[in-house]
């Protein structure tokens, strides 16, 4: 019985990262990555401490707007400022801190459940 979930073909799909980048629906892409359900953009994020609101500036203006923005901090888990995470929530945005392969993986299951998410992922070798 096949149980990989059918994803709609319009969606961007973390297929694999490490080696400092990811594979996102078939391309490669170097560095940190901010995956949208309909595309996929460079990040220049490198380090959580230093996230503004600016760097989230295209997950905030989507449209159809994004509901869950996955973090992924790297190679573990960390704190988002509480401040960040109020004013995205203020915008409609919920921020859920994670690392970078845990934000790969849930990104999918819930992109394949048809939700709005993005992710914002820190590379990782």
């Amino acid at each position: 019985m096949d149980v990989t979930p059918l994803i709609p073909q319009d969606r961007q799909i973390i297929e694999g990262y490490g080696g400092g980048g990811f594979r996102v629906s078939g391309e490669a892409y170097s560095g940190s990555t901010l995956v949208l359900p309909e595309r996929t953009l460079a990040w220049d994020v490198t380090d959580i401490t230093t996230l503004s609101l600016d760097d989230l500036e295209p997950v905030i203006s989507a449209d159809p707007a994004i509901e869950v923005l996955l973090i992924g901090c790297g190679t573990a888990m960390a704190f988002i400022d509480p401040d960040l995470t109020e004013a995205a929530r203020a915008r409609g945005v919920a921020l859920e801190p994670m690392d970078t392969g845990a934000a790969c993986r849930t990104y999918n299951v819930l992109a394949a459940e048809d939700r709005r998410v993005a992710a914002a992922v820190i590379a990782v070798d």
